[in-house]
């Protein structure tokens, strides 16, 4: 890939066509101001990733999470987090999906009280969709992004939600941006175009910029996001505490942590949120290689399972503890418009899933689709009244240890169905996110990376545990998963474009060779970065 110096130390990949405003994106000034991100912050980001690295060598030598002793202080002391902007203070339904353009009108001016723009799991890294991405919410920012397509237009409304934006996570690169020779992270390449083009615009409407933050392990990460925050406040001459963030808690280690991620993030923290799929795929990878511990069917490990309700009850009494609010987890459900009786089904599910959060104490939850919108807000309302949120309710009646955590519940059942699902979900989505598209409809379920993670994880740990066995008394085996994921190749791909065809029979083998390794890959995506299309 040939690169084009824009500045002193900072080149850009020379790639044919990042589309429409990819100049004012991609502004010498803008680059600049990555440029110094990159140079005060990223070395220790790379220290970061080498303790996850340490750490994950520990639990798989048999050591297990548990609370901090080094940080007992700051869960026994009394300290709250700055206060909320007015704008954050009413969050009941959230929806979230990438930053395509016709998606961020839809999503603004879905009903919802906020909108989370993904650059993460929803949104496949090409060049092309992360600057268009970047075109589209500075367009956003300004009231002024339109849409022409399938015959209509598509604009702003007069009652959008609330724009929040998540950037990558810290182990992603950028391979498109070098300063002085290193590719930058994605974490700071997202974040600092969207704070340049924007922080200043919407600071000016008190509308924030607002955050996401993903994947974090630890305080310390937090620590390291509040020095982004410092730095970038400071570099543009706006008021430390401008921005605020919400930090999902969506890895086994940061939740043990909660308490200490807040408290890093005091100045710019306003809630956490309970990111269930990536955690689930989060506890099989940092204990998958104890033999003692095998999930069921991905579709029996809801929030009733042991582990999940403690960790969900904890973000709720942690978050309101300290002045933050809760933000419950996504329901992926997309309308099944062909059979009304399925749907209604469906849609029951996705009222006792936001019932029960409302009922918990959670101030707020995700919906991946439009339709879920009024669903969910139903149930919070039922609860909520016309409340903007229950930051009041403490939940001084949970007390979670850290067994309650790792009570690693259901195991059983396994089923045949389960297997193929898994296979199917992986190979759909990373062969469709190999050609571009972060954020696939698949079975009646908008699936991103998280939940392709948990997927073929769960290959994985089913291969390797003795408890990986079938209801029909089958052990799973590397022989099994490999004709299993063959024959659900076969069956995708008489449903995608047969253009596609390569990028799903190499998603195939790429899952086939991630489920049978010994140990076990970090992520789908850092290993498939390089090979994606743009």
């Amino acid at each position: 890939m040939a690169f084009l110096e824009r500045a002193p130390g900072i080149s850009v990949a020379d790639v044919p066509d990042a589309g429409e405003g990819a100049g004012l994106v991609l502004s010498t000034p803008a680059l600049e101001f990555l440029g110094r991100l990159h140079r005060a912050l990223d070395a220790r980001r790379r220290e970061l990733l080498a303790a996850r690295a340490e750490r994950a060598r520990r639990f798989a030598a048999g050591a297990r999470p548990d609370f901090l002793p080094e940080t007992a202080r700051v869960r026994a002391d009394h300290w709250k987090v700055a206060g909320i902007p007015p704008a954050l203070s009413c969050r009941r339904v959230e929806i979230t999906g990438p930053t395509d353009r016709k998606m961020v009108i839809n999503a603004l001016n879905s009903g919802a009280d906020g909108y989370m723009a993904d650059f993460e799991d929803s949104n496949a890294p090409t060049w092309f969709n992360l600057v268009q991405g970047q075109r589209n919410l500075r367009d956003a920012a300004r009231g002024t992004i339109a849409f022409e397509g399938q015959g209509k237009t598509y604009r702003l409304g007069t009652k959008i939600a609330t724009l929040h934006v998540r950037p990558r996570g810290l182990h992603l690169e950028e391979r498109h941006v070098l300063v002085d020779g290193q590719r930058v992270a994605g974490a700071l390449f997202d974040f600092a175009l969207h704070f340049f083009h924007n922080a200043r615009e919407l600071a000016a409407r008190g509308l924030g910029p607002y955050y996401y933050l993903p994947k974090l392990e630890s305080h310390l990460e937090a620590r390291w996001w509040n020095e982004v925050f410092l730095a970038a406040q400071s570099d543009l001459g706006l008021a430390r505490g401008t921005l605020r963030a919400t930090v999902l808690i969506e890895t086994l280690p940061a939740a043990f942590e909660m308490d200490e991620i807040l408290f890093e993030l005091r100045e710019h923290c306003a809630a956490l949120n309970a990111g269930r799929w990536d955690y689930i795929f989060s506890c099989i990878k940092k204990l998958g290689g104890d033999a003692s511990f095998c999930l069921a069917d991905r579709a029996r490990v809801n929030m009733a399972s042991p582990f999940l309700r403690a960790y969900a009850l904890l973000l709720v009494r942690t978050c309101h503890r300290r002045g933050a609010f809760a933000m419950g987890g996504m329901s992926a459900l997309i309308p099944i418009r062909d059979d009304p009786a399925a749907n209604e089904k469906a849609l029951a599910g996705v009222r006792a899933d936001k019932a029960r959060e409302a009922g918990d104490g959670f101030d707020g939850a995700w919906v991946a689709h439009p339709a879920l919108v009024p669903v969910a807000m139903e149930e919070f309302r039922n609860v909520l009244g016309e409340r903007p949120n229950q930051a009041d309710r403490q939940r001084e009646d949970v007390q979670v240890s850290a067994r309650d955590l790792l009570d690693l519940r259901p195991e059983a059942p396994i089923t045949e169905a389960g297997l193929r699902s898994n296979a199917r979900v992986a190979i759909h989505y990373l062969g469709a996110w190999l050609t571009g598209n972060g954020c696939v409809p698949i079975d009646n379920l908008m699936e991103d990376a998280a939940t392709a993670e948990i997927s073929r994880s769960q290959l994985w740990q089913w291969i390797r545990s003795p408890r990986g066995v079938l209801e029909d008394g089958r052990k799973i085996d590397a022989a099994l998963v490999r004709a299993t994921c063959a024959a659900e190749l076969a069956r995708v791909l008489t449903e995608v474009p047969p253009e596609h065809a390569t990028a799903y029979r190499r998603a195939e083998q790429v899952v086939v060779e991630m489920a049978t390794a010994g140990d076990f890959p970090e992520f789908l995506t850092t290993r498939l970065y390089e090979e994606i299309e743009g």
